[in-house]
């Protein structure tokens, strides 16, 4: 049954990939639809797949221009009676003849190489202009160790302060906007339409207008610097309340009222009935409140000030300054960030497409 079931399953996604509408040969239609789909798949993927490939770029390469996709590095070479590793050219010599030195020194527009086959034939000065670097594909995982090293035990603390945050306020969220759509869907009360509109009006509040009164709110509780000063002041979201509603609209009265003559308490029938039909709604709210939670930078910022309690969005502004910027560890440091998100959409976009269209049937 297993392997029915994967072949079921693969035969629909070929047939998706290369389902045609013409017979025998492509339609217009198809090759527009397959190039809509292609410049989508670029403009979503291209960013993303060029941050992951310069998070192993050294810093040398980074500076580079033009710059380059994949990350390449000067090949080194070691010559006798020289320390350390000296780079590898492709020099074009004045018979027109291609060799391979090894660069001592740069001065101005020339530079001092070496013939690392026969370093006792001395030094060559060699114009810059006639010097091409031998190039290599190197990924620099020193990026990444350098990182885990010079974090030490403080990159532990800061995705443990942002998991907090991130399960603890989806967790509140959850509940928060259940409870209210719960309220709006199936409870009839004078201004329950005005209610609505009042939540669903805060979507029209930038976040920024609020910002100093939510500040002034979590210092006067005493929760600066404390992380449950940026999750309390966001547990209710307009967003979550509207999809629950509209979700909990095509849950059948009779199975209240069924369970209401049942002598069933409302709360028993939020919880053992309302919640779980919702889980689809549910699971989208949540992978909302994940995206945004895990995401934010500008609440920890204002309330978040010591750094034992930075998230991962705070750590990333540590990596660059007024003087120096250090590309290769704030890519690295991207790179492991985003991480975590594309896990968990990867596992649960399934939800997405089915909870939003089933939050718009009535």
């Amino acid at each position: 049954m297993a392997d029915l079931s994967l072949a079921s399953s693969t035969g629909g996604v070929r047939n998706m990939l290369l389902g045609r509408r013409g017979r025998g040969r492509l339609h217009i239609s198809d090759v527009l639809t397959y190039g809509y789909l292609l410049l989508g798949v670029l403009v979503m993927f291209a960013p993303v797949i060029w941050v992951v490939l310069s998070s192993f770029k050294t810093s040398a390469a980074l500076q580079e221009f033009p710059p380059t996709l994949l990350p390449y590095s000067t090949e080194q070479v070691v010559v006798e009676g020289y320390e350390g590793t000296l780079p590898l050219f492709d020099v074009i010599t004045e018979s027109g003849d291609v060799v391979q030195l090894a660069q001592i020194r740069r001065v101005g527009l020339n530079a001092q190489m070496v013939d690392p086959t026969d370093p006792e034939a001395g030094r060559i000065v060699v114009p810059v202009a006639n010097a091409t670097p031998v190039r290599e594909i190197h990924f620099a995982v020193e990026n990444y160790v350098q990182l885990l090293a010079s974090s030490g035990s403080e990159i532990w603390r800061f995705v443990f302060n942002s998991l907090f945050i991130t399960v603890a306020a989806t967790i509140i969220t959850l509940i928060m906007n259940s409870m209210a759509a719960f309220a709006l869907s199936k409870y009839r009360f004078r201004g329950d339409s005005l209610a609505l509109v009042a939540i669903l009006s805060t979507l029209m509040i930038p976040a920024t207008v609020v910002l100093v009164p939510t500040y002034l709110i979590v210092a006067q509780l005493g929760l600066v610097n404390n992380l449950w000063g940026v999750i309390l002041p966001t547990v209710a979201t307009p967003t979550g309340v509207f999809l629950l509603r509209q979700y909990m609209l095509t849950i059948p009265d009779e199975l209240i009222e069924a369970a209401r003559m049942d002598h069933a308490s409302e709360w028993r029938i939020f919880w053992r009935i309302i919640l779980p039909l919702s889980s689809p709604a549910l699971a989208v709210v949540a992978i909302f409140s994940i995206l945004s939670r895990w995401n934010d930078f500008l609440l920890p910022l204002v309330v978040l000030n010591r750094r034992e309690v930075f998230t991962l969005q705070l750590a990333l502004a540590s990596y660059q300054d007024e003087n120096v910027v250090r590309y290769e560890q704030l890519l690295a440091m991207t790179t492991l960030t985003a991480l975590p998100l594309a896990f968990a959409f990867i596992f649960l976009q399934r939800y997405i497409t089915s909870g939003i269209a089933s939050t718009g049937i009535k």
